[in-house]
């Protein structure tokens, strides 16, 4: 593996500790041998696990109702290209892809051909909308450990083991915020407050729209979820050791929703909605996508008709999903909140 060797030589180049943070990175990221950054196959049946866009179209579809209103889609970290695909195909618009993984790209331009434009670096001042549809459930995450005796911040030692040390700084600022009862473990993802800063800067008018799953704080740091949700995810199982494989399967944290709302308010940007995703596709007319497809053909409907079971059904993704949509400047409500909006409950 040569990702764990190249991390064994960090941890001991760095005295024998990594935060799991900088782990994270390293085994997703890493350029050549993070699990992102190489050719394995992450994506659909064939790879590790599925997401909305790799079901089918009606996703895609769906969300493109609530898109029309921009002119400009700028996705972040668009996976396979298959939301690009269909959303650059209903909605005729000029579609911009930020992506940080050289494999990825080359799999999304070979997909996509022109329909698609990839940018380097997010733009300064960009109109209209941004989509990321389950990209900081990868971001990486600090581990805190609640003790009796204080804070402390759960790292990668030798051989991978984990080791505490005492947490400082701005982690352990965020950890005092919240109250659990110890002992506990869990997630802070500083990353992706620091990047929904970043975001809300750049975004002079529009809405930024956040799909994945995760919870509101009070869920997030219930008692009975005491030892976190960090998730691995290899062909299609799922497993709790982030040491088993790494750079060769995803590692996952749930999304705390009320972080990022935070992180963009404090960045000047209006919390436009959050509701489950089984809400907000029903808003955005799900239904009505559904009768367009048996009326185009209806051998193909019994599958599309799957996807939405998938998409749509509390067991399946329809109430662990989450979209959260931040902006600024939007004159147009957005649909996909009309009803059964949570803002209250960040």
């Amino acid at each position: 593996m040569p990702a764990r060797s190249r991390i064994l030589d960090e941890i001991a180049a760095a005295g024998g500790w990594i935060s799991f943070a900088r782990y994270m990175q390293l085994a997703l990221h890493e350029p050549g041998l993070g699990y992102y950054a190489s050719g394995a196959r992450k994506f659909g049946p064939g790879g590790d696990f599925v997401t909305a866009p790799e079901l089918g179209s009606l996703f895609g579809r769906t969300l493109a109702r609530e898109l029309r209103q921009f002119d400009r889609i700028l996705e972040i970290g668009a996976g396979s290209g298959a939301l690009a695909e269909v959303l650059s195909r209903e909605l005729q618009c000029e579609y911009l892809i930020l992506e940080t993984s050289a494999d990825l790209i080359h799999r999304q331009q070979q997909r996509l051909g022109q329909r698609a434009r990839h940018v380097q670096r997010l733009p300064e001042r960009f109109r209209g909308a941004v989509i990321a549809n389950e990209v900081v459930d990868a971001m990486p995450v600090h581990l805190v450990h609640w003790t009796e005796s204080g804070i402390m911040e759960r790292g990668v030692g030798p051989n991978l083991t984990w080791a505490d040390r005492p947490a400082t700084g701005e982690l352990l600022a965020a950890a005092r915020e919240i109250e659990v009862p110890a002992p506990y473990v869990s997630e802070i993802g500083l990353a992706a407050r620091a990047w929904m800063r970043t975001m809300v800067e750049s975004l002079e008018q529009g809405a930024l729209f956040v799909i994945d799953y995760g919870f509101p704080r009070h869920e997030y740091y219930h008692p009975q979820r005491a030892t976190g949700t960090l998730m691995c995810h290899y062909r299609h199982q799922a497993h709790a050791d982030p040491f088993l494989r790494p750079g060769e399967e995803d590692i996952t944290a749930h999304v705390d929703f009320s972080a990022l709302a935070e992180a963009a308010h404090s960045a000047g940007a209006e919390v436009l909605g959050y509701a489950s995703q089984a809400s907000f596709l029903v808003n955005c007319g799900i239904t009505e996508v559904l009768g367009e497809a048996n009326a185009e053909n209806a051998l193909h409907y019994a599958p599309i008709a799957a996807q939405a079971q998938k998409l749509l059904s509390p067991a399946e993704m329809g109430e662990l999903f989450k979209v959260l949509a931040v902006g600024r400047a939007l004159t147009a409500p957005l649909a996909g909140f009309s009803r059964g909006d949570r803002r209250a409950s960040l």
